[in-house]
């Protein structure tokens, strides 16, 4: 793997300045204050909120209080996708700090997974990261892991851990030098235009050929409509990570660098802001 490890720090330690309200329809004994939190962009929004349903429930009678969850705008955020990818889909062309409302009733089943203990992240992390694998090396790399290396990813990221993290999580990203990347890059693709939750189809970093496979060949087969045609005005950003990669760079490098801790490149596509 390419030794550019400024990039995965910079990726690791991506924050998000956000203020946490309490909706004005719970009941409280007094009146809540809001809650300032700066948000790891690679966590998830169940596993680094502690500190704000503690700031709220003291306002609250124990009674009016049921499982907590978030929402912006209306639309309820899914805890199960990583903070950046929420925010990246949602807010990216918003004001910070982001603005996201707390709730402890009505929880609404049919948007959101049930997350009663942080073993629930767990779990759902770590099949991610098996699923990668599985494109990646066939699931080798994972299957020859010990019970305590999965653990250690794990607590890497729960304990935002970044070495630790890493002296794992790099195995995943390894590859035989004469293939030229991994068998399938793990990736979903998130369009706002669309009532599919994502696209996740299998592509490989390098053609028959043996050509270098770029972000744009993989948006050429799976989302044209996100490239621009020649003249015409932009109509879509590309976002990984709060940024908008070049179209040309490799998605091999893409996937051992900006892919999330669960081992997936996440891709927002959005409408491009029209002023």
């Amino acid at each position: 793997m390419a030794d550019d490890k400024d990039v995965l720090r910079d990726v690791w330690f991506g924050r998000i300045p956000t203020c946490f309200t309490l909706n004005q329809d719970e009941i409280t004994e007094r009146e809540a204050e809001p809650y300032y939190l700066l948000l790891p962009r690679v966590s998830y929004l169940t596993l680094v909120t502690d500190k704000v349903k503690k700031h709220f429930l003291k306002v609250m009678r124990p009674e009016d209080v049921e499982e907590m969850w978030f929402e912006y705008e209306g639309t309820p955020l899914k805890w199960h996708y990583p903070i950046g990818v929420l925010f990246d889909f949602h807010a990216s062309n918003t004001v910070l700090p982001w603005s996201i409302t707390v709730h402890f009733k009505n929880f609404p089943d049919h948007d959101l997974l049930h997350c009663p203990s942080s073993s629930v992240i767990e779990a759902h992390f770590m099949s991610s990261i098996k699923e990668a694998d599985a494109l990646k090396h066939k699931s080798q790399v994972i299957n020859d892991m010990q019970k305590k290396d999965h653990k250690q990813l794990w607590m890497g990221l729960q304990n935002d851990k970044f070495d630790q993290f890493w002296a794992m999580n790099r195995k995943l990203m390894e590859y035989p030098t004469e293939e030229g990347g991994f068998r399938y890059v793990p990736f979903r693709i998130y369009q706002t235009m669309s009532d599919r939750p994502f696209i996740q189809k299998l592509f490989r970093p390098v053609s028959p050929e043996g050509n270098v496979l770029t972000l744009g060949d993989l948006l050429k087969e799976m989302y044209p409509a996100a490239l621009p045609n020649q003249g015409e005005q932009k109509r879509y950003q590309v976002v990984i990570h709060g940024i908008e990669p070049l179209l040309e760079t490799p998605l091999q490098w893409l996937s051992e660098h900006l892919s999330h801790p669960d081992n997936f490149l996440h891709i927002c596509i959005i409408q491009a802001p029209t002023d």
